[in-house]
């Protein structure tokens, strides 16, 4: 069962994924060598609370925290802690919220001062693979078109897809039907009709595809200790254009400004 918002709904969703993406921008600032997870954690927390939002982590199936912060080979679902970032670092950092009853979650991997070029790189097709995601996510699509475009694009650069881990549906709830994988067949999965919110969020590695889970029942990691990384948009499907309700623009603002 798909479930189709209206118009009015999309506006609401609209304003809970700009939280997300305003409170992604608060702590941009704050990341660089020298700083803990946790510290990101604790202003993301007030920033959302502060803007009439609630954490929608926090507490979810157990999670202990607001963000997700997964360092290096941590592909998602890092809790934070006093993990102390240093130079070279990347950190994806993942946010949720629920405003006025409609949640918001998106996600953007941070580079921590200099990183090395091939991590950049990695970077560079995560971000380019969700562009090329969000684009077949119209009206009259399938689920397969946006896993196919994903999957062709991270891997065109040597890159390569987590299979275990899929984007999702997006509304009163913060996993609704249908699965996003970021690997698949074109033409395959659930037709998409106007109205239909989902996120899209590669997770990709620079080395094996392969993950396991950590101790903590949480995190993450990929299993050769390669880098990984993560974009999320939230996405309504619309006729002709995707309707993204998450914006990086926040977030690369206060990065160039750096």
């Amino acid at each position: 069962m798909l479930y189709l918002k209206t118009d009015e709904e999309v506006g609401l969703l609209r304003e809970s994924n700009l939280l997300v993406s305003r409170t992604l921008a608060e702590i941009a600032s704050f990341i660089r060598p020298g700083i803990t997870t946790l510290y990101l954690d604790e202003l993301a927390e007030t920033f959302i609370r502060d803007n009439g939002g609630i954490p929608a982590f926090k507490g979810y199936g157990g999670f202990p925290k607001t963000l997700c912060t997964s360092v290096n080979d941590e592909v998602v679902h890092g809790i934070p802690s006093d993990y102390v970032l240093k130079e070279g670092d990347i950190i994806s950092v993942d946010c949720g919220v629920i405003l006025k009853g409609w949640y918001g979650d998106s996600a953007y991997t941070f580079a921590v001062g200099e990183i090395d070029e091939k991590v950049r790189h990695l970077l560079e097709y995560t971000k380019a693979s969700l562009e090329e995601g969000v684009r077949e996510a119209i009206s009259g699509n399938r689920i397969g078109d946006i896993s196919h475009a994903v999957q062709k694009k991270a891997e065109s650069g040597g890159f390569s897809v987590v299979r275990e881990l899929v984007g999702h549906g997006l509304g009163k709830r913060l996993h609704e039907p249908p699965e996003v994988p970021n690997y698949g067949r074109r033409g395959s999965g659930p037709k998409m009709e106007k109205g239909l919110v989902i996120c899209i969020e590669p997770m990709i590695n620079l080395g094996k595809k392969e993950t396991r889970q950590m101790r903590d029942g949480w995190t993450i990691k990929t299993v050769d200790g390669k880098p990984s990384a993560h974009f999320e948009y939230a996405v309504a499907v619309n006729k002709g254009t995707a309707d993204v309700l998450s914006t990086f623009e926040f977030i690369e603002e206060v990065i160039n400004k750096n």
